[in-house]
């Protein structure tokens, strides 16, 4: 007799895409993990866009503000407030923080309206939220690809929406265009799927790049007239290190009054994870324009809320103009030279990336490394850059790049010293490689190349007295 089926659909489904390459390179790096000593052999986490550069100013403040937490001697009187403190809507002194501090990562530019500020549990919420908002299952976002792998878990799993890939290139830098937006518009007309929205990262998750003002004035111009919303991903504003300066959709609204814009349609997703280096702090927020929008996403916000002691904490640090001042400056300055190091790095074996501004990550160009210019061939080298080189890097199919051969790199999430051993890695990699391919072309021209360390076990070579790679301490990766 057949069984009842005890589980749900979403329970027993794979819309969470755990099975993607995205996540097996964060389970190869949690089942090897690099530690200096207990496993100097395990895999190096660059796969984790987390931003590790600027703690020490955030340890340093909280030292000097104990008043700031409700753990302290210097707090507790406020234990019991805050403890009771359960209202949907956040501590007034949080929202207004919150609000300045997004106007500041903006330059000033532009003001927002702390009663527009809507909480959620990190940016994944706040997506998962807006979605619903905007959203009934079977209806679409377009994205322009590549896009941050987790979008396809944060808008699909639970709220029934589709996302439609807007396929960028590398001919342009994959800048987004008009025509792209079209065809892509017109693609899911003809499937009849109904397009609720377009959905941007701006600076881009994996790109590490800005759109310009004309691209923003694109877009606004093209979700009014398709009479779709626009949902701006915010998250990494203030990890801009060089020209040119980040352009939040706020200001084309608020500014460039000679283009049409029905402010209904503009929703901003922003979280502190990113600029801050707060993940493990869970705030994320909904800046809708809509007030039906913020009416809905504060009630469904009760699912996921920031808790109050965090609320208060923030709100202190937040409303301390000098210090996020110094903070933002000094995290500018840390992430330039950070993403310097790396890329002139990888440079010097001949591996390019495409130029960026911002993010946590370079967008690594390997397709003169893949045996054919493929997908599969993709996957093949990232299982040798995960298993054999024992770095985790996420392959550009996993962000549903248009084009093999891209890798998002991360380097904000460790020392200087795990920066330079992953690239001394890299390094013996390209080499032997290198070398290979010359051998290889001398025995036999047509003969298939497979990208691999197996004619020598890499550990011998790492761990060689006559390696490369300095036997250093280094921090281990935080997952």
């Amino acid at each position: 007799m057949e069984q009842p089926q005890l589980l749900s659909k979403i329970a027993m489904g794979n819309g969470h895409g755990e099975d993607s390459p995205y996540f097996d390179g964060w389970k190869a790096y949690d089942e090897n993990p690099y530690h200096p000593t207990m496993n100097p052999n395990g895999v190096i986490q660059m796969g984790l866009a987390e931003n590790q550069l600027t703690s020490d100013l955030v340890e340093n403040w909280i030292m000097s503000n104990p008043e700031a937490s409700i753990c302290t001697l210097e707090g507790v009187h406020n234990f019991k407030a805050m403890a009771n403190f359960q209202d949907y809507h956040g501590l007034s002194e949080f929202r207004n923080a919150v609000a300045k501090f997004m106007s500041r990562t903006r330059g000033n530019r532009v003001t927002f309206d702390p009663d527009r500020i809507v909480m959620s549990g990190g940016a994944t919420g706040a997506h998962e939220v807006t979605a619903f908002c905007l959203a009934d299952p079977g209806d679409a976002f377009l994205v322009p690809t590549p896009y941050y792998a987790g979008f396809d878990r944060d808008l699909r799993w639970r709220t029934g929406a589709k996302l439609v890939p807007v396929v960028c290139k590398s001919s342009n830098n994959f800048k987004l265009t008009k025509q792209a937006l079209e065809e892509a518009y017109e693609k899911a007309k003809e499937d009849n799927i109904r397009v609720k929205g377009l959905l941007i990262t701006n600076p881009s998750n994996p790109l590490g790049t800005t759109m310009d003002r004309t691209t923003l004035r694109t877009l606004v111009s093209f979700i009014n007239e398709k009479r779709i919303h626009l949902v701006c991903d915010e998250i990494y504003a203030a990890t801009i290190f060089t020209h040119p300066d980040f352009i939040s959709i706020a200001e084309i609204i608020e500014q460039d009054t000679d283009i049409q814009c029905d402010r209904n349609l503009i929703h901003i997703v922003y979280s502190l994870s990113k600029d801050m280096g707060f993940p493990g702090f869970r705030v994320g927020i909904i800046y809708s324009y809509n007030d039906k929008v913020v009416q809905c996403a504060r009630k469904m916000s009760s699912f996921g809320l920031v808790s109050t002691q965090t609320q208060y904490l923030l709100a202190s640090m937040l409303s301390d103009d000098e210090f996020v001042e110094r903070f933002l400056t000094e995290s500018a300055k840390r992430l330039e030279q950070r993403h310097r190091v790396f890329t002139m790095g990888l440079a010097r074996v001949g591996i390019t990336c495409l130029q960026s501004n911002g993010g946590l990550f370079v967008w690594m160009d390997l397709h003169h490394l893949l045996k054919s210019p493929t997908f599969e061939a993709e996957m093949e080298l990232w299982k040798v850059i995960i298993h054999e080189v024992k770095i985790n890097v996420s392959p550009g199919s996993s962000f549903h790049s248009s084009e093999p051969g891209w890798f998002r790199v991360c380097y904000a999430n460790m020392d200087d010293k795990a920066v330079q051993v992953s690239l001394q890695r890299i390094r013996a990699f390209v080499l032997q490689n290198k070398d290979l391919m010359v051998s290889e072309k001398k025995r036999c021209w047509h003969s298939d190349l497979r990208l691999s360390f197996k004619s020598r076990r890499f550990d011998d070579i790492t761990m060689s007295p006559h390696s490369p790679i300095p036997q250093s301490p280094l921090v281990k990766a935080s997952t």
